[in-house]
């Protein structure tokens, strides 16, 4: 017997089943693997260790693979590599990176850009030591001579909030425990805002803090005792505002302060109604507001701030049903507005002082584009970052007088990258209920349509996300072995406007499924793969949908990669002590309500697991993930390995220790990648 064999024959983990039953709505509904969730049982982490051990010894044979992946995407990337300075008052501002560190150092300089370099904050330093590091708020003061930065060392989100003065290089005594990546600080250099979760990772509470006092004198601003709402702070470009935001998944609100008189007290501009959504720019005496208010794709108001209550509102840019108003930033001179339209995104750019428009043009027909730092509120200058399936992420500079712009970085591809040997389509399936769902395809050149193409197809479709046709040097591991690749833009996504969103959620959101199945039978139609060929993957509320369909079609598919995946969708939803719950009923629907309940359970991956064939399946999750708990996947795991009559591989892979985004280092995300790479390939017999 060879060594694979032996490997093979390997028994997995049989996860115990203790009984436990759900009540509601006269149902039951009997939980045999509740029990996973109590990660203080020390049987629960030892557990998920043997799964990670058992994956471990089934994917041993594609470790040469997974090295030779891994070394090939590491590379392509330029690992002293950096960002493209930004100008912000008298400083230039910018990261980079140095070989065999896996993270940036923030530096800058003054005056111009041959000036003696500042670093302001290393993050190899700080991540020393740290299985997992992440920093959250980097925020320099207005006066350009204090840093506050937060740093999240277990994955969990919960960030610890520091000061530190640029100019002596000494830290504040004060360090501020379990607050969120939101943080704004006043004109006056030491008045601060932050924010800070409860017990359900939900930021609630707004604090303002005095440099230099005690924490437990500071001020408690603003609390949101609403589940649904998460609180946010945010300064505008001008730095007159600081703005305080309560957003719901359809409702917000949103008050403002003088940012020059930081003790002062909010105030609000339109207090919320259920359903209706704003967002607030500022310009000279007026705040810009984009809102759905009669606009299911938003229109575009003003009021003046002397006294901005809705009767003051006046539109600037009324609601088009066949354009979507994504957002607009305020210049001195100018609106920059983001639309969609037509699926793909679109920049217009009207001068206010003529009130003259025109629109950027691109030059692909699939492409991702979106604005970049501009600190700045004093220009003409617009930087914007452009990206395709084919093109890498490049940064411009855009002159909004004179329509001209200005590559200043294309992000380099190491090993001879040629971009005219590959190509991407934007074709159209057609779902059950007769709409046009859009699909992206990259392949190289050459590529035959004889249905035998090992083909990977993604999605997510949630939340109103549009899914981005943008680049990636690491998937050309995948390219140059023959692999196509699919994007599909369904429904539950924002790519066809607020309706594309709206058609997939609550009880619509059978549409994500099926628009996801409709690609997935288009692609093997049109004779670019075969069901046997055919894998596909999706992360987080991805992940439920690549639940939901292995349940309803688990034929059309060789393999699938669930990546923290939101699968116990009634359970979770039912517990309002989870960040999964109360503030997605917005979302998916309150399963208090039997409508709700019945049409959540009908869908839900682990409540529709049956004894029947599936495909591959490699799982991951994130022990200190705070927003799809880690027994989610562990729970699924162990459902499908005692229900399912098939002999494919099944793998839980665990990461003990971090959180929703894996590993947090560049060379080891790059490792998670090779590793989902080795199993795909292991799949299709290309290792």
């Amino acid at each position: 017997m060879s060594q694979h064999d032996s490997l093979a024959a390997t028994k997995p983990p049989i996860a115990p089943q203790h009984l436990h039953i759900h009540r509601l709505h006269g149902d039951e509904r009997p939980d045999p693997y509740f029990w996973l969730r109590d990660r203080d049982n020390p049987e629960v982490i030892a557990y998920l260790e043997a799964e990670n051990t058992y994956t471990e010894i089934m994917m041993q044979h594609t470790r040469s693979l997974q090295e030779t992946l891994y070394k090939e995407m590491l590379s392509r990337i330029q690992e002293d590599d950096l960002s493209v300075p930004y100008r912000d008052g008298e400083f230039y501002y910018y990261t980079r990176t140095e070989t065999g560190k896996s993270y940036p150092i923030h530096c800058r300089k003054q005056g111009s850009l041959d000036a003696p370099e500042e670093i302001l904050l290393d993050q190899n330093e700080l991540a020393e030591g740290q299985e997992y590091f992440r920093l959250g708020v980097f925020e320099v003061s207005p006066n350009h001579q204090l840093l506050a930065y937060a740093i999240d060392t277990t994955g969990a989100e919960r960030y610890t909030l520091f000061f530190l003065n640029l100019e002596t290089r000494e830290l504040y005594p004060e360090k501020i425990t379990d607050t969120y990546a939101s943080f704004e600080w006043g004109n006056d250099n030491r008045t601060v805002f932050y924010t800070k979760v409860d017990d359900a990772h939900r930021p609630d509470k707004l604090f303002r803090h005095q440099l230099g006092t005690a924490i437990d004198t500071d001020q408690l601003i603003f609390h949101e005792p609403d589940d649904a709402y998460f609180l946010f702070v945010v300064k505008t470009r001008s730095q007159k505002f600081i703005l305080l935001g309560l957003a719901s998944k359809i409702t917000s609100e949103v008050h403002y302060l003088d940012a020059d008189a930081p003790m002062g007290e909010f105030q609000v501009i339109r207090p919320r109604t259920t359903g209706i959504e704003y967002s607030i720019e500022h310009h000279t005496d007026y705040f810009y507001i984009v809102t759905n208010e009669d606009a299911l794709n938003f229109k575009l108001m003003r009021a003046p701030i002397a006294n901005p209550a809705i009767e003051h509102w006046e539109t600037v840019i009324p609601p088009d049903e066949t354009v979507f108003l994504e957002g607009i930033s305020a210049f001195a001179d100018h609106l920059v507005i983001y639309n969609r339209e037509a699926g793909l995104p679109t920049v217009r750019v009207r001068k206010l002082s003529t009130q003259e428009e025109h629109a950027i043009e691109f030059p692909e027909p699939t492409y991702e584009v979106s604005e970049s730092v501009n600190p700045e509120f004093n220009t003409k200058i617009l930087r914007f970052a452009y990206t395709s399936l084919i093109t890498p992420l490049s940064i411009f500079d855009y002159d909004l007088d004179n329509q001209m712009r200005e590559l200043k970085k294309e992000t380099p591809v190491l090993g001879g990258y040629d971009r005219t040997q590959y190509k991407s389509e934007r074709v159209q399936a057609i779902a059950p209920d007769g709409t046009a769902v859009p699909l992206s395809i990259l392949y190289k050149v050459g590529t035959e349509r004889n249905g035998r193409n090992p083909l990977l197809l993604t999605g997510y479709g949630s939340y109103g996300y549009s899914y981005p046709d943008s680049f990636s040097s690491g998937r050309l591991s995948l390219l140059d072995r023959g692999v196509v690749l699919a994007i599909a833009h369904i429904r539950g996504g924002s790519e066809l406007g607020r309706n594309w969103y709206e058609n997939g959620k609550f009880l619509h959101k059978q549409n994500t499924f099926s628009d996801f199945i409709a690609c997935a039978e288009f692609l093997i139609q049109a004779g670019w793969t075969s069901s046997n060929q055919l894998a596909i993957s999706g992360g987080s509320a991805g992940g439920l949908l690549v639940g939901a369909v292995i349940n309803q079609r688990p034929d059309l598919f060789r393999a699938a990669i669930a990546q923290v995946p939101f699968v116990d969708v009634v359970t979770t939803i039912l517990d309002t002590s989870l960040p999964l719950s109360a503030t997605e009923w917005e979302e998916w629907g309150n399963p208090n309500d039997k409508e709700f309940y019945d049409y959540m359970k009908a869908y839900s991956p682990y409540d529709n697991v049956q004894p029947k064939d599936y495909p591959a399946l490699l799982i991951t999750a994130g022990l200190n993930d705070p927003r799809v708990s880690y027994w989610e996947p562990a729970k699924w795991t162990a459902k499908l390995r005692s229900l399912k009559t098939d002999d494919h591989i099944l793998l839980l892979k665990t990461n003990m220790g971090a959180g929703h985004g894996g590993a947090s280092g560049r060379y080891d995300r790059l490792k998670e990648i090779a590793f989902e790479y080795a199993f795909l390939l292991d799949q299709w017999g290309l290792a």
